[in-house]
């Protein structure tokens, strides 16, 4: 364990670092929240991303903290981590989502922060230093969030042409509009759920390491979570719009209807997920519910040349952000 007092600094810069991934995570997913609102003009860009953010940080009085316990204790074996890892992860998970928001890809914040972490651990110490129950639950679910999310949506469209079958096309619209408000306002709510505890538990994980925090607290300081939880509402209020087009609009087309189904279907897979304890990925769970919902008018709804370009970036995802994340843990060794 390192000295608290020679490690104060370091720790504090860390903490920043964090909450500026977590700014980022919140700025790189906003798309997920509101690619379908603003796409289905229910809701204008600045209003969908204040929408969005509000319910991003009310989601602190919703969700226990079972997330942020994985990756704060789940994920890495206890006296592997110090600041030197800490600083690899996010570095590794940064650099990862900046690449992929230049470029308007809709990748895993969430798996660029697991993919880091686990990155500098191997630098460090080697795949024996991680937690196998840990890592493999997020990488099982980085197929079933969006499969999961894939099949409520889809359902969640077949229900809803089978009860509103017979009425008139402008009609339904007119309806939708206005529950796509309440599905929106739900997988925000999921999002700020499941993505604000793993900048939590990274913190978590950097304070345990350094004696700030003790190893039998069974949650972490009341400050990182609303620290946490404002930085990601903060960070989706300024959007990643090179996204947004990619989310709602060329995957398939969708309607204020297929909005409503592919929000409700993503959300439902985050609050399991969170309840679970699993740090899954919304842009995968998002992802899969939009595939959903346009497979359902046909197979040709959905452009699938972009779909499969989505996917290579989350096969990427881990593997590029634990490279970044391993030269980052070296570098840190020449820096302090």
């Amino acid at each position: 364990m390192e000295s608290v007092q020679t490690a104060f600094w370091v720790v504090a810069l860390l903490v920043i670092l964090a909450l500026a991934f977590d700014f980022m995570n919140g700025f790189h997913d906003a798309a997920n929240s509101i690619a379908t609102v603003v796409s289905t003009g229910v809701l204008k860009p600045a209003q969908a991303v204040l929408f969005a953010a509000f319910f991003n940080v009310i989601a602190i009085f919703i969700f226990h903290l079972s997330v942020a316990a994985t990756v704060g204790k789940g994920i890495v074996e206890p006296g592997i981590v110090d600041t030197h890892v800490v600083f690899g992860a996010l570095v590794g998970a940064i650099t990862w989502n900046v690449l992929t928001w230049y470029y308007g890809i809709p990748s895993s914040s969430s798996h660029a922060l697991i993919g880091g972490i686990s990155g500098a651990v191997i630098a460090k110490a080697g795949t024996g230093a991680l937690i196998g129950a840990g890592i493999l639950k997020t990488l099982l679910f980085i197929f079933v969030s969006p499969l999961l999310g894939f099949l409520l949506g889809s359902l969640m469209m077949v229900l809803v042409a089978w009860v509103f079958r017979g009425f008139r096309p402008s009609r339904i619209d007119k309806w939708f509009r206005r529950l796509q408000l309440v599905s929106a306002g739900a997988y925000s709510l999921g999002h700020g759920g499941n993505d604000a505890q793993k900048t939590i538990g990274i913190i978590w994980m950097l304070l345990l390491a350094t004696g700030y925090a003790a190893a039998e607290d069974k949650a972490p300081p009341s400050w990182t979570v609303v620290s946490c939880y404002l930085a990601i509402g903060l960070g989706t209020m300024f959007g990643g719009w090179r996204i947004v087009k990619t989310m709602g609009q060329r995957i398939t087309k969708l309607k204020p209807v297929g909005g409503f189904c592919a929000e409700t279907g993503g959300a439902i897979t985050l609050f399991l997920a969170t309840g679970l304890g699993i740090p899954v990925s919304t842009t995968h769970t998002i992802t899969g519910a939009i595939v959903g919902v346009g497979s359902t008018k046909r197979a040709s709804a959905v452009r699938w040349g972009v779909a499969g370009n989505i996917v290579w970036a989350w096969v990427l995802t881990i593997p590029a952000s634990a490279f970044v994340a391993g030269l980052a843990y070296w570098l840190s060794l020449l820096i302090y």
